[in-house]
């Protein structure tokens, strides 16, 4: 019987099969699509295989909007009782950003619901102050440290001492999803896209996006983040990497390749999910790892 049970939410962007690979349970979040006719479907976050990313961003791309919400206090009940019912009584949680969402808030209101009804159960939460593919290495993280027998407290205290070294270097290739999000106005996005300006985001200290810079064309913003990153060194306890893209394969294997000539590491490459691909928009590539120093932001 292992120490502890581990969920998430949907953000991570870990892949169908792995959630039961990895013994995981997790909470799907939803989203609207508004087509270009203004028809509205509902959506869940559960793409089973690589043909459902596909379409997603083709979708995207044709200029159908994608509206996401948090995972509600209702969902985050069914989700942590499903945990109780199956025989575990302690729980590590880990879930997205404070400051990208009150999703820590809704999580905690749902536990106080469950103490209620079963007072032998226990739950530690992890805020990640990140995101997909970052949210999922601490989760990553946390299923190793159980496998190998560690406790629920020690585990949340090791998530807590990395959130902050989990680097994430985000080049949008959209500028549009950017600003409908909020993110840059309209003039600036008219005029970045007339330029080929990609801005470079990164998860700050508070755990929200931050556009820490903007450059000409795509080459020199890998190079860019390529460099930063190397600036800030490998974590001497977790060494791996991920890139993550929204729908643009070809890109991100040219990332890749040039990270682990940068690195000497070869990075997974994967799909990053509906939910914060919503606010990059297609074409969006990122690359995440633990690193020796804290984000500088």
């Amino acid at each position: 019987m292992k120490n502890f049970a581990i969920s998430c939410d949907s953000n991570c962007d870990f892949y169908l099969e792995e959630y039961k690979e990895l013994d995981v349970f997790v909470g799907r979040l939803s989203y609207v699509l508004t087509e270009k006719n203004g028809e509205l479907t509902d959506c869940i976050d559960n793409f089973t295989c690589e043909q459902d990313y596909l379409d997603y961003y083709a979708k995207l791309s044709s200029g159908v909007i994608a509206k996401t919400s948090i995972l509600s206090e209702e969902a985050h009940y069914e989700l942590f009782k499903s945990v109780y019912q199956s025989g575990s009584k302690n729980l590590l949680h880990v879930c997205q950003s404070y400051g990208l969402s009150p999703t820590l808030d809704k999580a905690k209101d749902a536990y106080k619901r469950l103490k209620e009804e079963y007072p032998d159960f226990t739950i530690e939460f992890v805020e990640s102050s990140s995101t997909t593919v970052g949210e999922q290495m601490l989760v990553r993280k946390a299923v190793e440290m159980r496998d190998n027998g560690a406790s629920l407290v020690e585990t949340r205290d090791k998530l807590e001492s990395l959130k902050m070294h989990i680097q994430h270097y985000i080049i949008v290739g959209d500028l549009q999803h950017l600003k409908r999000g909020g993110r840059i106005s309209g003039a600036s996005a008219m005029v970045g896209t007339m330029l080929k300006i990609k801005p470079i985001i990164e998860f700050n200290k508070e755990g929200k996006l931050e556009t820490v810079a903007k450059v000409m064309g795509t080459n020199k913003a890998i190079s860019a983040v390529i460099e930063e990153g190397l600036s800030l060194g490998k974590h001497p306890d977790s060494f791996n990497m991920f890139v993550g893209h929204t729908g643009n394969v070809e890109l991100a294997t040219k990332l890749a390749d040039k990270l682990q000539v940068a690195f000497g590491f070869k990075p997974q490459i994967r799909y990053i999910g509906a939910i914060i691909g919503a606010h990059l928009g297609p074409d969006a590539i990122a690359y995440t790892f633990i690193s020796e120093k804290e984000r500088k932001h």
